[in-house]
């Protein structure tokens, strides 16, 4: 008969200094193993993978139309050994995160561990969300807004020829910044479950968080008002579920109090 799943609590064993710095070195070496692996076969499909984050800039061009190029003779090897390590970081995400929970995870209270993990579940799903909204909705939006540049400059042909370093680095911009923007409520929540940041003190500072997520939206994102707003309204939806996890969790909180100041009196008496 199987047992049931429990969460153990803290390690009874304190392990001293150096078996701490020689577990470290073990999920270290696992992980760069994982990414060096993931390097591996991610180098032999660059080329596809960064046919892939050129497709909303060929969406972009008028069919038929458009080119990227390369300036420097050694730019196309090195975007491919970027594209390579940016995919190949993404594909062994998972077992870094786990030996990072793995060594972790010893020193902390069963309580401590059932609050941690929800984050760790929900920060690759609101990145991969975030990055979503940035390939296919902001990105083909944002260059169809920059080719619109193309034309006539005092009787001559005015173009747009992207190089494909650049465009990496746009590109890359794009998915991290978008990325790390929508892992702000995880910031928020564990900032809240911390102590540091009460849900009375966001509510009454709404307005500041509006007027910053504006900001963040404008630098962010390329001077145009429909992509800011494609990144602050989805923002500003996430901070306000954050909020009402807040309530949802202090509401929950204060039953248990409730529950356990009953349980008290009847215990001594």
């Amino acid at each position: 008969m199987t047992k049931p799943f429990k969460i153990k609590d803290l390690d009874d064993t304190q392990a001293p200094l150096l078996e701490h710095l020689i577990e470290l070195r073990k999920r270290l070496m696992r992980a760069i193993l994982a990414l060096g692996v993931a390097f591996a076969v991610c180098i032999y499909f660059a080329n596809d993978i960064f046919g892939f984050l050129v497709r909303p800039l060929t969406q972009a061009f008028p069919e038929g139309e458009g080119r990227i190029i390369y300036t420097k003779l050694y730019e196309a090897f090195f975007v491919e050994i970027k594209v390579a390590l940016f995919a190949a970081f993404f594909l062994a995400f998972p077992i870094i995160a786990n030996q990072l929970w793995a060594f972790i995870a010893p020193g902390l209270y069963a309580r401590e561990k059932r609050a941690f993990l929800p984050f760790l579940i929900a920060t690759p799903i609101l990145f991969i969300a975030g990055a979503s909204l940035a390939y296919f909705v902001v990105m083909p939006t944002a260059f169809t807004w920059f080719l619109g540049f193309e034309g006539e400059a005092g009787g001559l042909p005015q173009e747009a020829l992207p190089a494909m370093g650049e465009y990496l680095d746009l590109v890359m911009g794009f998915i991290l910044a978008f990325g790390m923007s929508f892992l702000l409520p995880v910031l928020l929540l564990l900032l809240n479950r911390a102590g540091i940041v009460t849900r009375a003190q966001l509510v009454s500072a709404r307005r500041y968080v509006i007027v910053a997520v504006f900001i963040l939206a404008a630098v962010i994102t390329p001077p145009d008002v429909i992509s800011q707003l494609m990144l602050a309204i989805p923002l500003l939806v996430l901070i306000e579920g954050s909020l009402l996890l807040m309530l949802l969790s202090e509401r929950r909180d204060a039953r248990e109090k409730a529950a356990s100041d009953q349980t008290l009196p009847a215990i001594s008496e």
